[in-house]
């Protein structure tokens, strides 16, 4: 009874493809498309459990899990595990948002509000995903949704859904270019981890303390030029890793040292509008491929450039909770230039000829040697936030010239990879787009003719 639903945008575009007696399938003859049931999985330790993950951690580039489920005395445990290249697509809330799972995803509970698509025939994998992932095939679930606060989708309704038949070789082709994709996706996540393995083999190990344990602090440390009173500045966790900096006797320096600049910019008016610049917030940023929705409006003269980023920046999330967004960093490619970036991302251009980008990324985002010593110096209760002055003061771990360019070549290959996958899925969702629009126009010289089966 909604009248979201049969608006020309999503509906329409679902008439249209119908209309043609020949060339296409509903997606449910085409792919097994299933849900796991509800989880009611018993949360243990991480010592004992297995990694979760909900539905929109799905989508980070480096998910972090923070929950961690009982094996044992979870309902279809084995069911709730995806394989490399699953096809995934969001139920609920922000619905049919599609992604693949990849190496990050292995061997952890993937939550219920993703739906599962498998192709019935592997080579229509890649043209599945590719039509999932078009802006007609989102504006056709968008238009089956239901619910007044939170929207859903039922497997029902991706099963209903109409998708043009591509001729054999255009399938090969896109299954081809999704592997790549996937490929390309694994390797960067691999490197990511080599890197961070040889710093964490550089370091050497680091003596860990009870978590649960209390500890002292002395007065006169409070009051230093920051006058830290919260606990967190304290813990025993960051205090061992600048420990173990000290008894190496490594040269360690303040992040300011080794960088050109470090800054965040001003708050900005927003207006958004066809013909803008294409516009990432931070969410967005550290997002697997997010799907380029908004787009700012400037003017010639209103210094919009100073919002743009270079190649080999580091950009690091300055606010939201600390176990989440908050102090996530990547470097930039060339594929990040002339996009405006929000205001909400810290900008760190390192110093060439002191220290490789690559490394620097490395020290700042290691989850054992860098991210916790990071994260001590949030501040806020509500929305925590990071400051240009506190990022200014991270210790950098200095090695020998030959492992830090190590470490850094597998950081920064690893941003190469991930920015190249996403190319190459941007032009693949694309080039599906332009083949539902030639079908609805009647072109079908790129389609199987055979009559549909409703």
């Amino acid at each position: 009874m909604e009248a979201e639903t049969y608006l020309s945008s999503g509906y329409g575009l679902r008439l249209a493809i119908e209309e043609r007696a020949t060339g296409w399938r509903r997606l449910g003859q085409m792919a097994h498309v299933w849900q796991p049931s509800r989880l009611k999985g018993i949360q243990v330790g991480p010592d004992f459990g297995t990694p979760f993950l909900a539905a929109t951690q799905v989508f980070d580039i480096r998910p972090v899990p923070r929950k961690w489920l009982a094996l044992a005395r979870t309902d279809n445990a084995q069911k709730r595990f995806v394989t490399s290249g699953t096809i995934l697509v969001t139920c609920s809330g922000a619905v049919g948002r599609a992604t693949l799972a990849h190496a990050p995803h292995a061997e952890t509970f993937i939550s219920h509000d993703l739906l599962r698509v498998e192709a019935l025939v592997p080579e229509h994998w890649g043209w599945i995903y590719a039509y999932l992932r078009s802006p007609q095939a989102r504006a056709m679930m968008s238009s089956a949704q239901y619910g007044h606060i939170i929207k859903h989708l039922e497997t029902s309704h991706l099963d209903a859904l109409p998708i043009p038949l591509v001729r054999d070789e255009i399938a090969a082709d896109f299954h081809k270019r999704m592997q790549e994709i996937l490929d390309l996706r694994n390797r960067a996540y691999r490197l990511t981890l080599e890197a961070e393995e040889k710093f964490s083999v550089a370091i050497g190990p680091v003596t860990q303390t009870d978590r649960e344990a209390g500890f002292e602090v002395r007065a006169s440390d409070l009051f230093t030029r920051r006058r830290r009173l919260e606990a967190g500045f304290y813990a025993p966790g960051p205090a061992a890793v600048l420990h173990r900096f000290k008894a190496m006797g490594t040269e360690v320096v303040p992040l300011s040292k080794v960088t050109e600049k470090i800054w965040w910019m001003a708050r900005f008016r927003r207006f958004y509008g066809e013909g803008g610049i294409p516009y990432l917030s931070a969410d967005e940023l550290f997002t697997t491929n997010p799907a380029e929705s908004k787009h700012i409006l400037v003017e010639s003269n209103d210094k919009h450039e100073s919002y743009f980023v270079k190649r080999s920046w580091i950009v690091m999330a300055c606010s939201g909770q600390v176990y989440g967004l908050n102090g996530a960093a990547c470097l930039t490619t060339k594929h990040h230039e002339n996009i405006f970036f929000s205001h909400d991302l810290i900008r760190i251009v390192s110093k060439p000829a002191a220290i490789r980008a690559g490394y620097l990324l490395t020290t700042l985002t290691h989850p054992m040697f860098g991210r916790p010593i990071l994260m001590r110096t949030a501040y806020g209760t509500s929305i925590p936030h990071l400051d240009p002055g506190d990022v200014s003061d991270f210790p950098v771990a200095r090695l020998t010239s030959g492992e830090e360019n190590a470490i850094a070549d597998f950081a920064e290959e690893s941003a190469a990879e991930r920015a190249r996958a996403d190319v190459l899925e941007r032009e693949l969702a694309a080039e599906a787009g332009t083949l539902v629009d030639r079908f609805i126009a009647g072109d079908l010289a790129s389609f199987v003719t055979v009559r549909s089966v409703p």
